[in-house]
């Protein structure tokens, strides 16, 4: 492996690990060569001591999953897990004798759920094959996790696709939920959708899904599961409201961060928006 030779204060040359600075204060070493934990260990000292000397607050080690013989090496250095990917496990360290401000890993999953009605009056549902509701004959509607870099509302499209082979126009975020110490102890945010059909032809996917069908939604709302269960049972309320003409939920505005320059959207009940006198700030 390569590194950087530097002097400090008069001291003799010494051998770091290469790495550069993050936005915070801190520095991040991605390891790509191999190398043995002995002179990984050495370089990691010294590091160390010059990270300190230069007031270096976190510092990260990137480790690709082959070179996994170097966890140990750091976690008796004083690092800690923040977060794995599939190919990669990332440590930190806490160098200055001050109270740690890194931040900790995600915490939340998210997921959706999608209420497709027709002109109908008929509810696209699902029976799944495998989870909670394997065999228990339970009709709901298409959910997922949304992918990573993903938007909520690219998210709902594509779950509906995928276990339905319907296409559909997202409309509108109606609802979410909060649950805590759910995958794996993480929090998980679930968002209830509003779609507009497409296409209508059923194609089920064979992996997951079970059955799938348009269902009047009286039939729907009147299982004695959703009955039972208030998530369910305030899923089949707000779409009833929504049929109604008499609830309006949120849609998204693309919009440009003021910093990045990076689109993103914001969600927000733009029938009341546009409704309203807003307020002009040219």
């Amino acid at each position: 492996m390569s590194v950087n030779q530097v002097r400090e204060n008069g001291v003799h040359d010494v051998k770091v690990l290469p790495a550069f600075n993050d936005k915070h204060g801190g520095v991040i070493v991605e390891m790509k060569e191999p190398m043995d934990p002995e002179s990984f260990v050495a370089l990691l000292r010294d590091s160390i001591a010059l990270w300190r000397l230069q007031g270096k607050k976190g510092a990260w080690i990137k480790l690709p999953i082959g070179l996994a013989n170097l966890v140990e090496t750091a976690v008796k250095a004083g690092f800690w897990y923040h977060h794995a990917e599939p190919d990669y496990l990332m440590l930190v360290c806490w160098i200055p004798a001050t109270t740690n401000t890194i931040p900790a890993n995600a915490t939340h999953r998210v997921g959706v759920g999608a209420i497709v009605l027709n002109d109908k009056r008929e509810m696209l549902v699902v029976q799944e094959k495998s989870g909670v509701f394997q065999g228990t004959g339970v009709w709901k509607i298409p959910t997922g996790v949304v992918d990573e870099g993903e938007d909520i509302f690219m998210a709902a499209v594509r779950e509906v696709k995928e276990e339905t082979g319907v296409d559909t126009e997202f409309l509108e975020i109606l609802a979410f939920r909060q649950l805590h110490k759910s995958f794996f102890g993480k929090s998980d945010l679930f968002f209830l959708c509003m779609m507009r059909p497409l296409s209508f032809n059923i194609q089920k996917q064979e992996l997951e899904i079970e059955a799938a069908q348009w269902m009047p939604f009286e039939e729907y709302a009147t299982q004695p599961f959703t009955q039972k269960h208030e998530h369910f049972r305030y899923i089949g309320n707000i779409c009833l409201k929504k049929m109604e003409d008499s609830y309006t939920g949120f849609c998204p505005q693309p919009i440009k961060s003021s910093f990045t320059d990076e689109l993103s959207y914001l969600y927000f009940n733009s029938r009341d928006l546009n409704n309203s006198n807003s307020v002009d700030s040219s």
